[in-house]
């Protein structure tokens, strides 16, 4: 009878054993889907930075049921959170354009649906001495706080303000970004975002330092990307004689983003209007988001959501000791490569 009870309670275990599906390794399309989403929803969380993208899986384990831990290796994009583009469309940041890279320690719950639920992020440049080892005339990073920075940015977006066919001036918000490299003498590159304030570019006279942000919700943001190329003395270009040289070559481009909240209140309007009879909807009149009134104080017409908590971190840290991965077929392959060889991103 004992041996009747030990030979089908290790029939019944091998049964068991073989139900339970082994835990996907790095290359599975289920594996690869789960990471991808990860990626998404850890830039739809944050408030700040730059997009990130999914470079590799780098390892996998199940927490039991449908709860994963996953490592994911990851590479700074060049679209800016303020945009909330999906990373897909993002191209990463290649060697010429201080490339970041780092990994993410991801939970998440997978049923249904793919469900975040904690990461925790490290980021690092990739160092200088191995760009210019690979690429000695790219661009390297810049102090932020170093003055010719916050030079280029103000002339950036003094171009911007001039040239923009948009209502009000926009101020400069953060330097998120900086770069040089030689050309005919130091060529400066900055990234930066910048916030509509309450002055219109009707005004005469209206100074960017005296108009204050909107504190609004409706507030329109931008990201800007500028340079500025000096000459050194000696390349210098002299003008003729009664002409005042020529001003510093910058260039900008700013891409400027719907607000959130217009977007909500549009959308509201439109479901709204979808309902009125057609008297109503002929009748039924709101501001556009463009025509949000404003003012120097602010108003309380909408109430603040207040701080959102987030699901985690990202931060700047070294690179530390990885152990070798643990589930089967991991890391996957690199989908971004910047031909470092002695650099594991």
């Amino acid at each position: 009878m004992r041996v009747y009870v030990l030979v089908l309670c290790v029939f019944v275990l091998q049964q068991r054993t073989r139900a339970r599906p082994e835990s996907p390794g790095c290359n599975s399309p289920e594996a690869v889907r789960v990471a991808e989403e990860s990626v998404e929803q850890i830039n739809q969380d944050r408030t700040h930075g730059y997009i990130l993208s999914l470079n590799r899986l780098y390892d996998l384990s199940e927490k039991g049921g449908l709860l994963y831990q996953m490592t994911l290796d990851v590479m700074e994009t060049k679209c800016h959170i303020t945009s909330r583009k999906p990373w897909k469309t993002c191209d990463a940041r290649q060697l010429h354009e201080v490339p970041v890279y780092g990994e993410c320690e991801v939970s998440v719950h997978v049923d249904s649906q793919v469900q975040l639920q904690s990461y925790s992020c490290g980021l690092r440049q990739v160092p200088a001495t191995a760009v210019v080892d690979t690429c000695p005339d790219c661009p390297t990073a810049e102090n932020l706080n170093e003055p010719v920075v916050k030079e280029t940015a103000n002339l950036s977006l003094q171009r911007f303000n001039e040239e923009s066919r948009l209502t009000n001036i926009f101020t400069l918000e953060d330097i998120t970004k900086a770069s040089s490299q030689w050309v005919v003498g130091p060529a400066y590159f900055v990234e930066f975002t910048i916030v509509e304030t309450v002055c219109s570019k009707t005004n005469d006279g209206s100074e960017v330092s005296s108009c204050p942000p909107m504190d609004c919700q409706f507030a329109h943001r931008g990201f800007c990307v500028g340079s500025h190329v000096t000459q050194e003395e000696e390349f210098e270009i002299r003008a003729p004689v009664g002409v005042k040289n020529q001003k510093p070559v910058v260039e900008v481009k700013c891409e400027i983003f719907e607000p959130q909240a217009a977007v909500a209140e549009e959308q509201a309007h439109a479901k709204a209007a979808s309902g009125h009879t057609e008297h109503q909807h002929l009748n039924h009149t709101h501001l556009h988001p463009h025509e949000h009134p404003h003012s120097d104080t602010p108003t309380s017409d909408h109430t603040d959501p207040g701080p959102r908590s987030s699901l985690g971190t990202v931060v700047d840290q070294p690179a530390s000791p990885r152990s070798a991965p643990h589930a089967s077929s991991c890391p996957s392959p690199h989908r971004h490569n910047l031909g470092l060889v002695k650099l594991r991103l």
